[in-house]
Order: structure tokens, then sequence, then C-alpha cells
């Protein structure tokens, strides 16, 4: 399987803006609900966002509500995460996962037949 390819990643000062983005060009992508995790230096990797297929549910993570949105573009096989008001902790490299299913609140937790793309960095600076 080709990778996910995610891109838009860089150093931003805080309370500033970024919009990532990860491109799937093998599946059929409307079939795949979309996430985001992060994961930062000596931490454990962690849900930010997701997206159903169709695009109409989506579900974030608390520190995520109100300054993240996650959104697709079918025509483009491309899922977005809008990030506003970064902060320092906001800091990590972001992956892109693709899921063949859609649940809600289980979408927070990785599984085995998850498609992982290989991640951009985000550094926020103070």
């Amino acid at each position: 399987q080709v990778p996910l390819v995610e891109s838009g990643g860089t150093v931003v000062q805080a309370g500033g803006s970024l919009r990532l983005s990860c491109v799937d060009s093998v599946r059929a992508f409307s079939d795949y609900a979309m996430a985001w995790f992060r994961q930062a230096p000596g931490k454990e990797r962690e849900f930010v966002a997701a997206i159903s297929g169709t695009g109409v549910s989506t579900y974030y993570e608390e520190y995520a509500k109100g300054r993240f949105t996650i959104s697709r573009d079918s025509a483009k096989s491309t899922v977005f995460l809008q990030m506003n008001d970064l902060r320092t902790e906001d800091t990590a490299v972001y992956l892109c996962v693709a899921r063949y299913s859609w649940g809600g609140v289980a979408m927070t937790a990785p599984l085995e037949r998850d498609y992982w793309g290989q991640g951009t960095q985000v550094t926020v600076s103070s």
C-alpha cells in the first residue's frame, strides 16, 4: 500500500495558524474515515480529530475543540486539519490515519488495521 502523504507542517509562532493536508492516492477515499493523531517528543501518540467518509460526522479531542477543524475534499482525496491559536504544547509530529469504518469516539484508539502516514512536523515557538 502506498502510504498516506502529509504536508503543511512548519515552524509557527504561538497564536498562529497552520493547515495540514494528507493525500490518499490509493484507497477509495470516500469509503474511509480519516483521522489525525500527533506525537510529541517523549510522549505517547494521541488522538486529535476524525471525520467520517461522507464528511458529515466529526469527532475532536477536548484540547482541539474550538481551535482545530478537520475537513475533507473527496475530489482531491485529501483530508485537512486547520489549526488556529496554536500553542507551544501543540508541537508534535502530526500523522494522518485512514480507517475502513467510522466509530465516533472509537476513532480515538488506533487499530491494527489502520493505515498511517509518515507524519509532518509542527513546531510552535513562543
